[in-house]
């Protein structure tokens, strides 16, 4: 085997066998963030030094190229920054926060092998790591004022995560029947052919469904609202980034499976992309407590993100897997600030943002940055993800598509904006002269975070284009 085409893998690993040692005895919590943070750090350095690799694992189930080492290098460094948000973990049980450490890197490691699983069963194996890891990560948080937020959350992303894998697993077995084989490479001619019936797309469409319940699109979105709320904001952080981005890495294996000229598999994922716009935009408008508002708005992202998917051609799931890039560090963006200014851990309302500027000019500063590129404004991330995509919809002749989507991101603006009048505009008299301190950790991620999506938004080029040659790559 060719040991260092898996190195960043093992770099996670090794890592978890420290965490789980250190779960065993009574390590620190600083220790404890220190070693995941070394951990996750080699792994990133590990898989930024394996970008010209390309080979396959694991007789074949397991493939390093261009595509799934690029999408390890944005959730290594996404993990890295979230890392960074401060120096000590808050809204979780203390008896619990080693372990919850652990299981945050066994997600990690399950995104991981996702995006480099080119055969059925190995990659289910790897969704259901990454996603019992999270489920396990939702109820240890500590009840915030004696709420039970966080169970009811936990039971929900528990049951609605069974059931998707559930029809996930009953898809393979179709694809399994219609192709003899669990191999992606060997399914492709397969389903090419069988793409345009009803049972090759039923097929294919149950095969989506774990992807459908991580980018939380209608109607597998139940769970999100109430887990952003219930999570402890660093979870949040965390199911609202990392797991996105490789959904999108696996939806694009995915729907290359198809045929170019298929007409149900576009006409589904059109369906589904405008009830994710509609139903999350409208339902984000009324929201108060902003972890909520940002989960319905993550269900109007995903709508967008699909943009990118109906077109059934590389470029196109290249510019969605650059918007699910750009969207990581949005989301992180956010939520760093959410960490800072959440007292003790827990839930911040848009009122709870009041006089935000007079507190902290830096965190008015990154919030503002996170807003304006969740609404699609230039020059930052957003805007030239939305740009790309309903161009590339547009090229493909989903016109009334592109319509709908614009009229979706200007629905998106108000409620955005919302949250940037009450930073700027609105003055809590209670909390308004008493400044915000933030680490000096907490100052470089919101800096890098910050530089990153404006990074994004100004030379999307160099993005796009390794995209669409890692897209080309992947078959």
């Amino acid at each position: 085997m060719n040991i260092h085409l898996f190195l960043p893998e093992l770099a996670l690993l090794a890592g978890c066998l420290v965490a789980f040692c250190m779960t065993i005895g009574k390590a620190g919590k600083n220790g404890m963030r220190g070693a995941v943070f070394c951990a996750a750090l080699a792994y990133t350095l590990a898989a930024v030094w394996a970008l010209p690799f390309k080979g396959s694992l694991f007789y074949d189930a397991y493939r390093v190229d261009l595509f799934s080492q690029m999408v390890k290098c944005v959730m290594g460094a996404g993990f890295c920054l979230m890392l960074l948000f401060g120096g000590e973990i808050k809204g979780i049980e203390g008896d619990v926060k080693a372990e919850y450490y652990f299981f945050l890197l066994t997600a990690l490691l399950g995104l991981t092998l996702l995006v480099s699983s080119v055969e059925l069963i190995t990659l289910f194996i790897a969704l259901e790591l990454s996603s019992y890891s999270l489920y396990l990560l939702v109820p240890m948080r500590s009840a915030p004022d004696g709420q039970t937020w966080h169970v009811e959350a936990a039971v929900k992303y528990l049951f609605f995560g069974v059931a998707s894998s559930g029809i996930m697993l009953f898809g393979i077995s179709w694809i399994f029947g219609l192709s003899g084989t669990t191999y992606l490479s060997t399914i492709l001619p397969v389903l090419h052919t069988v793409s345009s019936q009803p049972v090759g797309v039923m097929a294919l469409v149950m095969l989506l469904c774990g992807m459908f319940f991580k980018l939380a699109v209608f109607p597998f979105h139940f769970w999100t609202p109430d887990v952003y709320q219930g999570a402890s904001n660093e979870t949040t952080a965390f199911i609202s980034a990392l797991p996105k981005v490789a959904a999108v890495a696996v939806m694009a294996r995915f729907c290359a499976l198809a045929a170019p000229d298929s007409v149900a598999l576009p006409t589904l994922l059109t369906v589904l992309s405008v009830c994710s716009m509609f139903y999350g935009n409208l339902t984000a408008l009324v929201q108060k407590d902003v972890k909520r508002m940002l989960g319905f708005s993550g269900i109007a992202h995903a709508g967008y993100i699909l943009l990118g998917m109906v077109t059934l051609k590389a470029w196109g799931f290249a510019t969605a897997l650059y918007y699910g890039i750009g969207y990581l560090f949005m989301m992180l963006t956010a939520f760093l600030v959410l960490y800072t200014v959440a007292p003790n851990g827990g839930n911040v309302s848009v009122k709870n943002l009041n006089g935000l500027s007079r507190r902290s000019p830096l965190l008015a500063f990154i919030m503002t940055v996170s807003m304006f590129a969740l609404a699609g404004i230039p020059p930052f991330a957003g805007f030239m993800g939305k740009f790309m995509l309903l161009t590339s919809a547009y090229k493909s002749g989903y016109v009334l598509l592109v319509i709908i989507a614009a009229i979706n991101t200007a629905i998106g603006i108000y409620y955005y904006l919302q949250v940037v009048r009450a930073v700027y505009a609105e003055d809590d008299a209670s909390s308004a002269d008493t400044p915000l301190t933030t680490e000096a950790g907490t100052r470089i991620a919101g800096i890098c975070l910050v530089g990153i999506t404006l990074a994004l938004g100004i030379m999307p080029e160099t993005v796009v284009n390794m995209a669409y040659k890692a897209m080309q790559a992947a078959w």
